[in-house]
């Protein structure tokens, strides 16, 4: 029986196909933590603890309550697309590769963080800010919607 190749981050076949099976996981595991805390939290109906329509203190309780799942679902989001962006690396042949230094990263870190993009050494950079990377994964889609340094006037396209 043949010994099976291993790509440029050393890893074998077999073990990119389990830390496959491993990001899978986490993955549905996130999806699973998500949708329970939005079925929790969001949809859940709002307190009513006095006989008034409504009391100022539940309002409060209630708007904690969503204003902090909210940030664990966005924290949730931002695995997800690093999850999902190593997944990709697995597709494109660069899972286990250091970003920051194009050097295999070490199989227990990738058993620890399977998403790891970066070697400790990078990573402790990057951390730092000393690293240089275009971080994609730090805005969200929804946020900074604005449209600094563009005219807001929506006639512009039929009046010239």
């Amino acid at each position: 029986m043949a010994k099976e190749k291993t790509n440029k981050s050393g890893l074998s076949p077999a073990e990119t196909r389990g830390f496959k099976a491993l990001l899978l996981e986490k993955l549905e595991e996130i999806l699973d933590n998500v949708i329970c805390m939005e079925e929790e939290t969001l949809r859940k109906p709002r307190t009513d603890l006095s006989n008034l329509p409504f009391h100022m203190a539940d309002v409060g309780t209630d708007t904690f309550e969503i204003e902090n799942t909210l940030g664990l679902v966005d924290s949730e989001r931002k695995l997800l697309l690093e999850i999902v962006d190593a997944l990709g690396r697995i597709e494109n042949d660069t899972y286990g590769i250091c970003e920051g230094n194009n050097e295999p990263i070490p199989k227990a870190r990738l058993k620890a963080i399977p998403w790891a993009r970066y070697c400790l050494a990078c990573a402790s950079l990057s951390e730092k800010g000393l690293l240089a990377r275009e971080d994609y994964f730090d805005e969200s889609d929804y946020d900074d919607q604005t449209n600094e340094g563009q005219d807001d006037d929506f006639d512009n396209s039929t009046n010239e």
